[in-house]
């Protein structure tokens, strides 16, 4: 077990009783409850956390939380392997397993590392210029090497068995931030009845109070917090969601929000997710987000070492963790001052403050005359070091060098940088306030309020009233008319000096100064990408990847576009900045997914004879969102033993088949007839009551979209149905038309697939079975002919029957309310039992209609239109949807593949779905003829058969051409033959 050396005897906030081991790259490590895996390898001596992802470049802790860069480790194993997680966002808990990334073979020795030495070629836009020649290398050698090399770290190699879920939630106020001014926004809403929902991506509240010594009338900042999140809790109106990050603004004031419900235990605890996604649509928004630390540019200032200066006061205070032994610190501002102060009250050694001010400041005074060792006018020119640093190398303004000073730690206060990233994603473009060298929010919308250092309002006392008043006027707006007005505290002028990036030295060669350390983008990248023309910065950030990734421009945008201002000789104002798009920190896919995966990803349908389906054995398959029966297996079958049986028995004897889950449609009005007219291609005017008949969609492009019969029950009142998969398209397709396309017709209709289930029987003694089922219930040809329709009774409820067949046998639908349909499946059993009656299911229903060449969704799937399936002549002079473009010449050509059927030449081959018909039998790269859309194993023609499209289509019928399927190196000899290979007079259908 390591040791802690940099732990401090005292303070912090951990819990020294509860010590908790953990493991970091095979090595054991121990640390306390409060920590996170940055702080607690922090305090174990480990400085050097992973590797940069293009120049494999040594890289520490840099940040404190999710603005962290550098530091990101795998986490867990096997199936619950995560990549990427920010070690300073990762909770320590006993047990926790964490490895290092982007290395090999180990994180100190990584062959890779070997790319710095050819740093000077992998600059701004190096792939779009190296790999453009020669061309030919492209898919054998570029394509390789480059996704070998992209992306960083390692994806579960198995499916994630962790479990996520989702939440609404509809507050009046969101306050995003749990800081001094999201505590003070929250309980000022919250008083005055507001529901009010505060969110804030850390274990605890208070923001950077946490991590300062810093008191409110008198009392530690930690107690204030605290006070105000009891208050929060207790009112009754309030909800607070802690180590909940909101990752994005989306229209209509929508917040999605990620709660890392588990990630800080072992394993979730029974009944909870690992984590939860917030979807929050509230009336006002309140967003105190807080502001981010800003490095400065400077040679070599990736270091494991070189940290910001909030980060290595908040180790100290918060974790009570030396950063280092000896610290430098770099500091445009008083802040650097702050962390000098919180390091000598904490014990460690602070070497030098390097000021880059020539003035003096109250808070500088006063560490000065308590002996602090300040240099004015001091800049960083370069980190020094191997691995980690051991010194920090200063210059002048002028670029001269001043002094070389020993440390191991460079602690850099930059300046801050508000996090606006909120804002911008919702189209507010940000604002450049130079007293405050800092992008802030412009004027907001009427349901957004800014506060805090959000804005640009640094003074914690002014945080605290800003808040305040924040909170008031969103109750205010949200219509709580009790919330009182309370005065805005303006941003004031940031005493600092103004420094992104450090002088070249002239005349000394210097490294590489960073301004994107995630990304590995350097300041002389973005000059590079200014001399070659991307001057723009949404270019930029394109060009040299500047802001993406994790880091979203966190730590990178102002200092990047301040160098891209320097280069166009411009001012940042001018320059202006990207919008950010979300997520704002790293997001596991699964919580987007949520419930939706696996077996849940849809609602799971059965029909009301489910039950009698699974005593037959069948087994299921999706269609849609339904579970149909694919086929029954009897004993010692197989799947294509029982799908053999099921079609011989439908065209021999009889066999009865679920249609339930086909769309249903009700049509009423004393227009239904003349939609009808406008959705389908052919004529429905003259349909007679008591009669069906088959109709077919286009798109308004031309193309099918959809088939089906419709019945006209009465002169008012149609029954429509359409394919299962389609069902909910055509029932919007239908709303539009009515409500925005033909908008003066009296017509109304609804769903009613889950008001009828439908049963098919099919087969030369279906007639005798009907007859046998229902009691003086005439089923004559005569009495009810082919596509005719009747109403009656059947056991006392309310039954429809069709003459329709789908098979091309003699064949009959029954509806009947879903409730009856368990026990009409059970009649039908017992009336077909002398006939040998055989369940069949989606399979053996393909065998039958492509013996049949009845097309389905394989032959209409979006691509083909009326005359390519063989259906133009049904396309009637009448006007309907799609009727124009689907007169282009595009779609009337008459080298358009065309349905056709096709048999291989000999009866033991087999085709394939997908297969494509070519003419040479050597050669599977050619031309393609057409190809093969449907296929089946015929035990009634005795071969495979298949549905397919061939170029000059029924032209060619009785030729031999071949049938290439690469992916198994098939080539079949076929004939092209017509596409009903079973009846083609319809004398069975018929009888």
């Amino acid at each position: 077990m390591k040791t802690t050396a940099y732990r401090l005897s005292s303070g912090g906030a951990v819990d020294r009783s509860r010590p908790l081991s953990f493991q970091f790259d095979g090595a054991a490590y121990q640390g306390f409850a409060g920590d996170t895996l940055a702080s607690a390898l922090l305090a174990n001596g480990v400085r050097l956390f992973g590797r940069s992802f293009k120049y494999h470049r040594p890289r520490g802790v840099m940040a404190l939380g999710s603005a962290e860069p550098n530091a990101l480790v795998e986490l867990r194993a096997g199936a619950q392997r995560e990549p990427n997680i920010q070690a300073t966002m990762a909770e320590l808990y006993d047990g926790l397993v964490a490895r290092s990334q982007n290395r090999f073979p180990s994180l100190r020795y990584d062959l890779m590392a070997a790319n710095q030495l050819a740093a000077r070629f992998f600059v701004a836009g190096f792939y779009y210029k190296t790999f453009m020649w020669p061309s030919a290398f492209w898919e054998p050698v570029y394509e390789k090497l480059i996704r070998r090399a992209a992306g960083l770290g390692r994806a579960a190699d198995a499916g994630d068995p962790d479990r996520y879920d989702h939440m609404h939630a509809h507050p009046d106020v969101l306050v995003v931030g749990g800081g001094p001014s999201g505590l003070a926004a929250a309980r000022a809403a919250s008083r005055v009845g507001a529901r009010t929902m505060l969110v804030d991506e850390n274990p605890n509240l208070g923001g950077a109070l946490r991590f300062e010594r810093t008191a409110i009338d008198g009392a530690p900042g930690d107690m204030w917090t605290d006070q105000i999140t009891s208050e929060i809790a207790d009112c009754g109106n309030g909800e607070i969601l802690r180590r909940t990050t909101a990752l994005g603004r989306y229209d209509h004031n929508v917040v999605l929000a990620l709660e890392r419900v588990s990630d800080h235990l072992p394993t979730p605890e029974k009944g909870r997710p690992r984590q939860r996604l917030w979807i929050i649509r509230p009336k006002q928004i309140v967003v105190a987000s807080g502001a981010e630390e800003r490095p400065i540019a400077f040679a070599d200032n990736d270091k494991p070492g070189v940290m910001l200066s909030s980060a290595v006061r908040g180790f100290v205070n918060r974790y009570a963790v030396a950063p280092g032994r000896r610290v430098a610190i770099v500091t445009v501002n008083d802040d650097g001052y702050l962390t000098a102060r919180d390091l000598k009250a904490a014990g460690v050694d602070v070497t030098l403050i390097a000021d880059a001010r020539g003035r003096t400041s109250v808070v500088s005074a006063e560490l000065e005359a308590a002996g602090a060792p300040v240099l004015r006018n001091a800049l960083p020119e370069q980190a020094l070091g191997g691995i980690e640093v051991s010194g920090l190398r200063l210059q002048n303004a002028a670029g001269d060098r001043l002094a070389d000073h020993p440390c191991d730690v460079i602690a850099v206060a930059g300046g801050y940088n508000p996090r606006i990233q909120l804002l911008s994603q919702s189209g507010a473009a940000p604002v450049w306030r130079e007293d405050l060298l800092s992008f802030v929010p412009p004027e907001t919308d009427d349901a957004t309020q800014v506060a805090g250092a959000c804005r640009g309002v640094y003074d914690l006392k002014a945080c605290i009233e800003d808040g305040v008043a924040a909170g008031a006027e969103a109750a205010r707006r949200a219509g709580f008319t009790d919330a009182a007005d309370a005065p805005r505290p303006e941003p004031r002028p940031v005493a600092a000096a103004k420094l992104f990036e450090a002088p070249k030295p002239i005349g000394r060669s210097r490294g590489k100064a960073f301004v994107d350390f995630q990304n590995d983008v350097t300041a002389d990248d973005v000059r590079l990408a200014v001399r070659e023309g991307y001057e723009a910065v949404e270019h930029l950030k394109r060009y040299t990847t500047l802001g993406m990734a994790t880091d979203q421009g966190k730590l990178s945008s102002v200092n990047g576009l301040a160098v891209l201002a320097e280069a166009r000789g411009k001012p940042i104002a001018e320059v202006g900045t990207t919008r950010f798009r979300p997520p704002y920190a790293p997001a596991a896919i699964g919580a987007f997914a949520g419930y939706e995966r696996g077996e849940t990803f849809q609602p799971v349908r059965r029909t009301a004879m489910h039950r009698s389906h699974e005593q037959a054995c069948a087994t299921f398959v999706e269609a849609g969102q339904w579970l149909r029966p694919r086929y029954y297996a009897r004993a010692g079958e197989d799947m294509t033993a029982a799908i053999r049986r099921e079609a011989a028995a439908v065209r021999n004897t009889l066999g009865v088949c679920d249609v339930s889950t086909l769309g249903k449609i009700d049509v009423y009005g004393p227009d239904a007839m003349e939609f009808l007219n406008r959705l389908y291609i052919n004529n429905w005017a003259k349909l007679p009551v008591g009669k069906a008949r088959y109709g077919v969609m286009l798109r308004e492009d031309g193309h099918i979209f959809d088939d089906g019969t419709t019945s006209r029950l009465s002169d008012d009142h149609c029954f429509l149905t359409c394919t299962t998969a389609n069902a909910a398209r055509v029932l919007a397709h239908m709303e539009y038309a009515a409500e925005v396309l033909f908008p003066d017709y009296d017509v109304t209709f609804c769903s009613a697939t889950e008001q009828w289930c439908g049963v098919a029987i099919a087969g030369p003694n279906s007639r005798n079975a009907l007859g046998k089922l229902f009691d003086g219930f005439d089923v004559s040809d005569a009495a009810l002919p082919f596509m005719g329709v009747a109403e009656t009774e059947l056991f006392g409820v309310k039954a429809r029957v069709f003459r329709i067949s789908f098979s091309g046998e003699l064949a009959y639908e029954i509806n009947v309310p879903w409730g009856a349909g368990e026990m009409l499946w059970r009649r039908l059993m017992e009336a077909g039992a002398e006939f040998d009656i055989t369940p069949y299911g989606t399979e053996a229903l393909s065998v039958l209609r492509i013996e049949k060449g009845h097309i389905a969704g394989p032959e209409i799937d979006g691509r083909t239109t009326a005359a390519d399936v063989g259906l133009g002549r049904m396309m009637a002079k009448k006007d309907f949807i799609g009727k124009t473009l689907a007169a282009r010449p595009g779609l009337t050509a008459a080298d358009r593949p065309a349905l056709v059927g096709v048999r291989p030449v000999s009866a033991e081959d087999r085709l394939r779905g997908g297969a494509h018909f070519v003419k040479d039998p050597d050669r599977f790269e050619q031309e393609s003829l057409g190809w093969v859309s449907s296929v089946a194993d015929s035990p009634n023609v005795g071969s495979w058969i298949g549905l397919g499209f061939l170029k000059g289509g029924a032209a060619r019928l009785g030729e031999r051409i071949y049938a290439a399927y690469p992916l198994k190196a098939e080539m079949t000899e076929v004939e092209i033959c017509a596409p009903c290979f079973v009846d083609p007079e319809g004398e069975r259908l018929r009888g």
